[in-house]
């Protein structure tokens, strides 16, 4: 039992290895299964046995990343300054590099990137201080603000090859949203 669960592990992971590269090379939306299937070198019905269709496996490969994340996040962190998430996200997505250029950036989903969306708007939401209901401006606009603004950085980075490392993005983004998250946060401390 445990070779076939390490089997369909590793048949897994070729597919969605190979829609990464595929996303990278010539985008999401131009990518077929067939594509798939030729680039992992495995049979059509080997993957329709683990996915209904391409947009199952990106959602699959994106599941992953996501609980991948969240595993990385948790528990929240101390202070709840949403600059500290943004610099666990940078360095998370360094580390992934190949699944966030398919995923993240130009060449992938626009499903993607609103799942994304929602999971930074989510985990910036619960790592947030428990006193930020007080603020003067609403919380979910906070969140928003800084999953735009992670985002934003995020794919700049992406979309011209990671030129710099997590630690300059991270720095980017204190200089960029810092100043006035930090204001915004003291006025309620």
């Amino acid at each position: 039992m445990a070779g076939q669960d390490r089997r369909v592990r590793r048949t897994r992971r070729m597919l969605r290895d190979a829609l990464f590269e595929l996303i990278f090379e010539k985008g999401y939306d131009r990518v077929t299964v067939q594509d798939v299937l030729d680039r992992a070198d495995v049979g059509r019905s080997t993957f329709y046995a683990h996915y209904r269709d391409k947009e199952a496996l990106l959602l699959a490969a994106f599941d992953d990343l996501s609980a991948d994340l969240r595993h990385e996040l948790d528990p929240p962190m101390p202070g709840g300054h949403p600059g500290l998430l943004a610099e666990a996200v940078f360095r998370f997505a360094y580390g992934r590099q190949p699944a966030f250029r398919a995923l993240c950036g130009k060449r992938g989903g626009e499903i993607v990137q609103r799942h994304l969306r929602r999971l930074l708007t989510e985990l910036l939401t619960a790592h947030l201080r428990p006193d930020a209901v007080d603020l003067p401006v609403p919380a979910d606009v906070v969140a928003e603000f800084c999953t735009s603004a992670t985002l934003g950085l995020l794919g700049w980075a992406i979309d011209n090859g990671f030129p710099h490392d997590a630690e300059w993005l991270a720095g980017t983004y204190r200089r960029l949203a810092g100043p006035g998250l930090t204001a915004l946060l003291a006025e309620h401390a």
